[in-house]
């Protein structure tokens, strides 16, 4: 009855439920599966159907990951990379090619932030923030967009990138300016590559997430100052990662086959106001 609690047994897993937009036949590679939105990606992938090799630098973490992946009924890689050397995601790239084969739908997620204003921040923190969020993500995606361009196979799905952007990349948020710069070049970065990479039947797409709760700004959140934000926010509430895995499935599936160069913001009417 409407009001009353519903009873355990129809509880639904939210990453099992987007299982319906199939990627059976796929292999992806997502980076930043550690954690956070590339680990939710990665199981959601996986629950799809697709094979996925999960990639970032905490060992450990992806070991963990593969196994919850197999108990759930998907097939699993853990590789570990720096997407901050090129030398790191080619081998990244081969060791996923060795197991698995061609690697036809790329996630390139990781990101990490540094604490300080435009005035504070150092030259260094600057540095680390782009080479991780912008060129890491566009190493990334260049290492498997060449790999398809050099082995077309006609007769398999059409390649699938997918970069994670931020609404910090389409507006300005205060106190994170070397952030924000480097999500808007992730937002470019997908228009230019999709452009470029059209004619090879390999869709670009850029997702731009909103606030959910990660480990780059659990902190801030459970300030006076971060509880208040949220309360500013229309839904005065966080996302959770589990909000945005519908979209990324759409855009690594074949519902996807004319989208490309396309931004999507979900950010729960954050800062749409």
């Amino acid at each position: 009855m409407a009001g009353e609690d519903m009873p355990s047994e129809t509880y639904r897993d939210p990453i099992q439920s987007n299982a319906s937009l199939s990627l059976a036949g796929r292999t992806a590679l997502v980076t930043g599966a550690s954690s956070g939105l590339g680990y939710g990606i990665a199981r959601a992938i996986a629950a799809a159907g697709a094979r996925v090799v999960v990639v970032a630098r905490r060992r450990d973490r992806l070991d963990d990951l593969v196994v919850r992946i197999e108990r759930e009924g998907g097939q699993a890689l853990a590789v570990e990379c720096d997407v901050e050397a090129e030398t790191s995601i080619v081998e990244a790239y081969d060791l996923a090619e060795a197991h698995f084969g061609r690697i036809d739908t790329i996630v390139a997620n990781a990101g990490i932030n540094r604490d300080g204003d435009a005035i504070g921040i150092s030259a260094a923190d600057f540095d680390a923030i782009l080479n991780v969020n912008l060129r890491g993500v566009f190493l990334t995606a260049r290492e498997g967009a060449r790999r398809l361009i050099e082995n077309p196979r006609p007769d398999t799905p059409q390649g699938r990138v997918l970069l994670i952007g931020s609404v910090a990349g389409l507006r300005i948020l205060p106190g994170l300016t070397p952030y924000c710069v480097s999500k808007a070049g992730v937002v470019m970065l997908g228009r230019c590559l999709a452009r470029e990479w059209a004619r090879y039947e390999i869709n670009v797409n850029t997702l731009c997430p909103g606030f959910f709760k990660t480990e780059i700004n659990e902190a801030w959140f459970e300030t006076d100052a971060g509880v208040k934000q949220i309360g500013r926010f229309p839904r005065r509430r966080l996302m959770e990662i589990e909000d945005l895995l519908g979209a990324a499935l759409s855009l690594l599936s074949d519902q996807s086959r004319a989208t490309t160069g396309a931004s999507l913001t979900i950010d729960d009417a954050q800062e749409t106001f």
